[in-house]
């Protein structure tokens, strides 16, 4: 039976000062993505990503880029090392860009001004406030998400595992629904250090403005499938995916549903890469019964080439 590959790629709070140093000194595929990246940017990605401070690292204009420059690079480094055909690729929220990318969506440089152009408009919006929630069942949940409406305005930002979710809107809702989910049995609910509310109505205009950016994007159609976020559905389509991106801002992260969507395709094996080890976590949660090899250094890329030759061989 033929196995069925999907790539990850994370999201925004994955990154840490010296990502990707390892692939840039050991890869030419790697510096090449870097060097890409700070010409087209005007900036050097390289020494945020590798000097950072942490400090100009978490800034989300910088942090976007940053994250999808090691990422790709890190897809590139394992390219040049196995021939790999996949069936699906996703990315948890700004990670979708490498997932576009992957995908044959946009080239490097487009992908790049493309999510330089969308952490700009991201980071300039202020306001709100976004928490993690833990081990809520859905019912308490919805009931709390309601109640808490009455003091302002909250929704989910991301469905990332059954086990996690994370709430975003009006500053006294957000806290409002945390208290009642507490009281409603879940086991934590901790504040994110963020500079706003991601995936939520605060994001419109943001989205509205990067629609006007999208319009003249250079785009093609996928030749692999990218299940896109907004909607946890297959999209190929060069006009699709013109639609979702700007909606993809203001709109919940429909991760769960994305492993569970590839899952039921037939997808036994997820590789997550870029930094950290984030989407592994959740998969274990989601869909604990598949494989998960990361690509984020050298030593993990051998690892996962090792385990991946050993996979195809048996399928």
């Amino acid at each position: 039976m033929t196995k069925k590959i999907a790539f990850l790629f994370p999201g925004q709070g994955s990154q840490t000062v010296g990502m990707g140093k390892d692939l840039y000194d050991n890869y030419t595929a790697a510096k090449n993505v870097f060097d890409t990246a700070d010409k087209t940017l005007g900036k050097s990605i390289t020494t945020l990503c590798f000097e950072g401070p942490d400090e100009d690292l978490k800034q989300t204009v910088n942090t976007q880029p940053s994250i999808v420059t090691m990422s790709i690079a890190a897809l590139e480094s394992l390219k040049s090392q196995l021939d790999i055909s996949v069936d699906y690729v996703a990315g948890h929220s700004l990670g979708e860009y490498c997932a576009m990318y992957a995908a044959g969506v946009m080239s490097l440089e487009t992908t790049l001004k493309a999510i330089q152009k969308r952490a700009d408009l991201m980071g300039a919006t202020k306001g709100g406030a976004m928490a993690a929630v833990l081990n809520a069942s859905e019912e308490a949940l919805n009931e709390s998400l309601k109640e808490a409406s009455e003091v302002g305005y909250v929704d989910v930002a991301n469905y990332n595992s059954p086990a996690q979710v994370v709430i975003t809107g009006d500053e006294k809702a957000v806290a409002k629904a945390g208290e009642l989910l507490l009281a409603k049995g879940a086991r934590r609910v901790v504040p994110l250090a963020v500079s706003g509310a991601f995936h939520s109505k605060f994001m419109e205009n943001a989205g509205h403005e990067f629609e006007k950016f999208t319009a003249d994007l250079d785009l093609s159609n996928a030749e692999i499938p990218v299940i896109t976020n907004v909607d946890a559905e297959p999209t190929t389509s060069a006009d699709d995916f013109r639609v979702k991106m700007p909606k993809q801002i203001y709109s919940s992260v429909h991760w769960t549903q994305t492993i569970q969507k590839m899952a039921a395709d037939g997808v036994d094996i997820f590789v997550e890469i870029g930094p950290g080890k984030v989407l592994a976590g959740l998969n274990k949660k989601i869909v604990p019964e598949a494989k998960v090899y990361n690509v984020f250094d050298k030593a993990s890329l051998e690892a996962t080439l090792d385990a991946l030759k050993s996979d195809l061989i048996m399928a």
